[in-house]
């Protein structure tokens, strides 16, 4: 059987991209992939001269990749800096900070890290055994947020940038589809006083693209899912795209496109927002990570 050759120089391929119908080699893949999160960092305009970057590092093959990929684009400039920063949930067996850390410096990045125990004094593991493993997901996404945003404004950070891949922003937004959440759907760019801004330039890049251009270019990155990730409607909902994918490649792009356009027209009631005046972070709606503290640090059932 004669080996499968690249679409656009007769090298070996090492890709088949469905929804394009090519196969690539290493260098004609490498050159789409970074293309794909260049087009995206240009049409929102989220890199600009004098931003300080903060790469949310969990250590994984999203976050490790896109802090590869940002110091290639960035590393040479002065008027943009890089720093990450990894945070630990206190989920045993599954956090280690040492590995981002690791990761960073072999990059020539400057990394911190900051936990759920020293911020909140609880832990993912101590919020389910209180509270049962049903919401530990909800739990976590709130706390984990917030303290990302805390520690981006401690270290000067003028834009987070989150790996987050095309998988996850099409599942995000067929997971507001599924809840009806009409609001969140049309809810125009941008986000609350206080908040930094989110930047996310693997979004248009599939997630096993991501993986592969992870295993090409970093070692050492974390493979395993967080343990408690089956209770996530996210699970449910990845496992069902995954499957009308198949069938139809094009569909994660269809979702996105779906996404940005229903939220370009802007048309969706924003919730207020506000400073809390117990933590000082903002919020939109009420401070639900104080809220979510106080009820697990309170529960002795």
């Amino acid at each position: 059987m004669p080996d499968i050759t690249c679409n656009m120089c007769r090298r070996p391929a090492i890709i088949f991209q469905r929804y394009s119908g090519l196969h690539l080699c290493r260098t004609h893949f490498v050159a789409d992939f970074e293309s794909k999160a260049k087009r995206a960092i240009r049409k929102h305009r989220w890199i600009t001269p004098g931003d300080r970057i903060g790469v949310a590092m969990s250590g994984g093959k999203d976050s490790s990749a896109l802090l590869y990929f940002l110091v290639k684009l960035l590393g040479k400039r002065r008027d943009v800096s890089l720093v990450a920063f990894t945070i630990d949930e206190g989920i045993e067996g599954y956090r280690d900070c040492t590995t981002a850390r690791h990761i960073a410096e072999e990059l020539g990045v400057e990394h911190f890290s900051a936990s759920f125990r020293e911020h909140f004094g609880i832990t993912v593991d101590e919020i389910v055994r209180k509270k049962g493993d049903r919401l530990s997901c909800s739990f976590c996404g709130v706390l984990r947020r917030q303290l990302l945003n805390r520690v981006a404004k401690h270290q000067g950070v003028t834009r987070l940038a989150l790996g987050f891949n095309l998988d996850d922003e099409a599942q995000s937004v067929l997971m507001n589809v599924l809840r009806g959440d009409a609001d969140r759907l049309l809810r125009p760019a941008g986000g609350a006083e206080g908040l930094v801004p989110r930047i996310k330039p693997f979004m248009y890049v599939p997630e096993r693209e991501v993986a592969l251009y992870a295993l090409l270019h970093v070692e050492g990155f974390e493979i395993g899912r967080c343990p408690y990730s089956h209770n996530a409607l996210r699970a449910d909902v990845r496992n069902l795209l995954n499957d009308y994918a198949w069938r139809h490649p094009a569909t994660r792009y269809s979702l996105v496109n779906l996404g940005e356009q229903l939220s370009y027209r802007g048309t969706g009631d924003v919730p207020a927002s506000g400073i809390c005046d117990t933590c000082g972070e903002p919020f939109i709606g009420e401070c639900r990570a104080c809220r979510m503290v106080s009820e697990v640090l309170h529960d002795h059932c």
